[in-house]
């Protein structure tokens, strides 16, 4: 029997995707998140061509550009902010796809509830699964409000830390450490910021990318084997200390870092979980599934691309038994070949590799992520 009815969990990027994907496929969803503010946390999202394509295919692309910022090459200088070289890319994702971009987390996750009740998806905050029963046709769901519910098919997007993993696969491998930590911070966007850019050759790796009309967001890769652990109240000075051996745009971002910087800091963990991702009538996604590091801005992007393939199996009719598998197969060495490249190319800047070599690796991964999901 074809799905018809699915639970999606988390109201995170790849839930609202897959919930947009699977109602627009004919099937009634429902969708709970545990945050009761329902949210999203963080700076700004630097998107690709394969996000963005992702994006057209749910929907929400043109309301993505209208609020963020597009564009297809980027910069590359000295940490002086002397110019080195200017990348452009001849990346091909589609008809009127924009290879490059960013917009600011808060904002697109609004353009994606919008979305999702707009399709039709019953969108609950405040609510968790307190128990599910595995039946032949389905699960069967038990809130933490006492409700219950039957679905022919569950989906568990709750993130890299997801309860739904733990309690279906309570021995697979966790998040592993990679060393490296992430700051982001948001700034005022100068007109003369207009792409990307990447301030290469000091002790970390910082990089500006526009994500609004009149905003950019700053982020720093520093190398931390130890992975320290950094009160929230420290992080403006932390930030501007390490900020201090750059020039250009970053000097003058580190000299108005403020309490309306946004500024956030987060350990670079990753996971790829081994087959299979389901069990039952269950399936893992997103960073539940497969999470990576920002490197290549294909983090949320995978997410949202299992979005898109779940609403295409959807389609096909599949009973959720085939459907799962299905989605296994399609996901799995992609999702597995970004992770594992991302966490290379943070090795070469941890090695301080040289620029080349770096770029030629991002080349490598960009030319895989082409291909459509």
């Amino acid at each position: 029997m074809a799905v018809e009815s699915v639970l999606v969990i988390g109201g995170g990027l790849g839930g609202l995707s897959a919930a947009v994907a699977l109602a627009k496929g004919g099937c009634r969803v429902r969708l709970i998140e545990r945050n009761p503010d329902w949210s999203a946390l963080g700076a700004g999202l630097t998107f690709n061509g394969a996000t963005a394509r992702a994006f057209k295919t749910i929907g929400v692309l043109d309301e993505v550009v209208a609020a963020g910022a597009v564009h297809g090459m980027s910069d590359i200088c000295d940490s002086d902010g002397t110019l080195l070289t200017t990348g452009s890319t001849e990346m091909v994702f589609g008809p009127d796809v924009p290879v490059l971009g960013g917009i600011l987390r808060p904002v697109v996750h609004r353009i994606m509830v919008a979305a999702a009740r707009k399709a039709g998806v019953e969108c609950i905050p405040a609510l968790t699964v307190a128990e599910w029963t595995e039946h032949r046709d389905g699960v069967a769901v038990r809130f933490s409000d006492g409700t219950t519910g039957r679905y022919d098919l569950a989906i568990g997007a709750d993130g890299l830390m997801s309860s739904t993993r733990a309690q279906l696969f309570p021995d697979a491998p966790g998040p592993e450490f990679t060393g490296q930590g992430c700051w982001r911070a948001i700034a005022p966007r100068p007109p003369s910021v207009h792409t990307s850019i990447l301030f290469l050759g000091g002790q970390h790796k910082v990089g500006l990318n526009p994500v609004s009309p009149d905003q950019m967001y700053l982020f720093l890769l520093e190398t931390v084997p130890d992975n320290p652990w950094y009160d929230e109240q420290d992080w403006p000075e932390l930030l501007r200390a390490k900020l201090a051996g750059f020039g250009g745009h970053v000097a003058t971002v580190r000299e108005g870092l403020g309490p309306d910087s946004s500024i956030n800091y987060r350990p670079l963990e990753t996971l790829v979980m081994p087959r299979p991702w389901y069990r039952g009538h269950v399936l893992l996604i997103g960073d539940a599934a497969h999470a990576t590091t920002p490197h290549v801005g294909f983090g949320a992007g995978l997410a949202i691309e299992d979005g898109v393939v779940l609403g295409e199996l959807v389609r096909e009719g599949l009973p959720a038994g085939e459907l799962v598998e299905a989605f296994t197969d399609r996901r799995f060495d992609r999702c597995r070949n970004v992770v594992e490249g991302s966490v290379a190319l943070g090795e070469l800047e941890m090695r301080h590799a040289p620029v080349a070599d770096q770029r030629a690796l991002s080349r490598s991964i960009y030319e895989m992520i082409q291909e459509p999901a």
